[in-house]
């Protein structure tokens, strides 16, 4: 029974880390396409202008921020990868923070796309001109892109869900002993069978004689017992008693 019992929790916790890395590796092209994104709109930018390092700042940011969420997303990814397959509890929490900042950062950024009509002004100008070529994409194909942004939100949530079970199946010890066969139980004779010495010998001199067992055993052979062997030893020249 508790055998049974482990091994159907055993397979459900496969099932589950299954289904956990293959919902991260449905995110990650949207991670690794962030960070091609950005990879290229630099390439471009290198082509026509010099590329230094202060300059991607404030120049530069829209491709900053697109490569800081697409990294930020990576690790993210790696850590649920890495605690589903080594089956961690502090890389699943880890994992599970991670998720937390980054679905309030995408709740924030909705929020404010939601209620800030004027958000496109409060935004610095991008020099790259990408920030605008998306935009004009978004608008042009705004049902595709809905679609994509909610299924990856739901993505997000359900892996979530399934990396917090894991991490309170890790964490709860299974204390199954509803069956016999679990443990092995180890049993000592109550009485001390017949004609064996009712004492172990407990001295012995330099030469290995044992005279507790010597008279234990004469006693047996001669059929003496002890208030015959006290009354001997109290009084040698008396008569054995009737």
């Amino acid at each position: 029974m508790g055998r049974a019992r482990r091994s159907a929790g055993g397979g459900l916790h496969c099932c589950l880390a299954f289904l956990f890395k293959f919902l991260s590796f449905l995110q990650a092209f949207a991670a690794v396409s962030a960070l091609l994104y950005a990879a290229w709109i630099l390439s471009r930018w290198a082509r026509h202008h010099h590329l230094h390092l202060q300059d991607l700042l404030p120049d530069l940011w829209f491709v900053c921020a697109l490569m800081a969420a697409g990294l930020f997303y990576c690790l993210l990814l790696l850590a649920g990868c890495v605690a589903a397959e080594i089956n961690s509890p502090c890389f699943l929490c880890f994992y599970t923070i991670l998720a937390v900042v980054m679905m309030l950062l995408e709740a924030a950024l909705a929020a404010d796309l939601f209620f800030n009509k004027h958000w496109i002004q409060d935004l610095p100008y991008d020099r790259t001109g990408e920030l605008d070529n998306l935009l004009s994409f978004i608008q042009t194909n705004l049902d595709l892109c809905k679609w994509a942004a909610l299924a990856i939100v739901a993505t997000q949530a359900l892996s979530l869900l399934l990396a917090t079970i894991l991490r309170s199946m890790l964490s709860t010890p299974s204390a199954d002993y509803d069956s016999d066969e679990d443990f092995v139980v180890i049993r000592r004779p109550l009485l001390v069978a017949q004609g064996a010495p009712a004492y172990l010998p407990t001295t012995a001199d330099t030469r290995g004689f044992h005279p507790d067992l010597w008279s234990s055993r004469m006693r047996h052979k001669y059929g003496l017992n002890s208030s015959n062997y006290t009354y001997n030893t109290l009084d040698p020249n008396a008569p054995p008693p009737q």
